[in-house]
């Protein structure tokens, strides 16, 4: 994870069926990840998910580089 980084891919049964999501959002995780295989910037991200913290893309790009391990599930 990015250095100051504290956003996380999580899971949640509750929440989009479990999926992996950006903590602290309903943003899934694969989402942010194929708008950056699509070429987007940060920026046009951002703007699109709003409630995706600064960290959020970070996060993502460390879960995937990681090998999209099991997400900690919150509750």
């Amino acid at each position: 994870m990015a250095k100051g980084s504290i956003t996380q891919v999580v899971s949640n049964e509750a929440i989009l069926g479990g999926i992996p999501i950006v903590s602290g959002t309903r943003v899934p995780a694969d989402t942010v990840l194929a708008e950056i295989r699509a070429g987007r910037t940060r920026f046009d991200i951002f703007r699109t998910y709003p409630s995706l913290p600064v960290d959020g893309i970070d996060a993502c790009l460390d879960w995937e580089k990681a090998g999209r391990p099991v997400c900690g599930i919150h509750s």
